[in-house]
């Protein structure tokens, strides 16, 4: 995988059965960009710009990465007609890999985060030029969903490194069960790296309330030996 910076001056799949701290947090970076390809799936590099000024989400995270390699890999063909929304986005890495590699999708995805986000998912989709293919908006967790959301109904969900902060499990929970109502066969493409024990409470919730699903991945064994894993949310029937 082409992985270049500019800088400026495996076991069964269970998320609930690991140890506390079995992941440490990443090293903060300095500002900078990335360059990915992912291994050649994407046939121009992605650029994405990391900045920690506006929160953690400005750094690009692992689980962004495998999920944004295993859509590439195995989804690209199914997202043509899809509505796409990306929740916790960040600098953008898993929307805008799929606006990148999927040349034919009759929507332009949406890229969320809280306030303090939008202009790093801005810059990004900017210095990509997918402005016609991908937009920056604000969505809070816990907060009811935007108009232009609502109006949209997403499908498909993309979610990757969502669960790091405890205080704000239930209300990732409630934005799940809110676009759930609203599209009860929307799928949730989620991907997360298992950090502290804390963790487990999510997921307890999650499989109360949704079914949720291992997917295969050819680099499963591999990322999750480093506690990563990659499931689907979809709604009880």
């Amino acid at each position: 995988m082409l992985l270049t910076k500019e800088r400026s001056p495996s076991p069964d799949f269970s998320p609930l059965a690991f140890c506390e701290d079995l992941a440490p947090l990443p090293e903060y970076k300095a500002a900078g960009t990335i360059q990915v390809d992912f291994a050649g799936l994407l046939s121009e590099p992605l650029q994405l710009h990391e900045d920690l000024a506006s929160g953690c989400g400005g750094q690009l995270w692992p689980a962004g990465m495998v999920l944004a390699k295993h859509m590439l890999r195995y989804q690209r063909e199914s997202l043509k007609s899809a509505r796409i929304l990306e929740l916790g986005a960040g600098g953008g890495v898993v929307g805008l890999s799929v606006a990148r590699g999927c040349t034919d999708l009759e929507h332009p995805l949406i890229l969320s985060d809280m306030v303090e986000m939008e202009a790093l998912m801005q810059h990004n989709i900017s210095l990509n030029k997918l402005d016609e293919k991908a937009k920056a908006r604000v969505l809070n967790w816990g907060e009811p969903l935007p108009q232009e959301i609502v109006d949209f109904k997403p499908d498909v969900i993309l979610a990757a490194d969502c669960v790091y902060f405890e205080p704000s499990f239930p209300l990732l929970m409630k934005t799940l069960h809110d676009l759930f109502a609203l599209t009860p066969t929307a799928t949730v493409f989620f991907c997360y790296k298992k950090r502290r024990k804390a963790d487990n409470k999510f997921f307890t919730a999650a499989r109360r309330a949704f079914t949720v699903t291992e997917i295969k991945d050819e680099d499963s064994p591999v990322f999750s030996k480093n506690g990563i894993f990659l499931c689907t949310f979809t709604h009880q029937k």
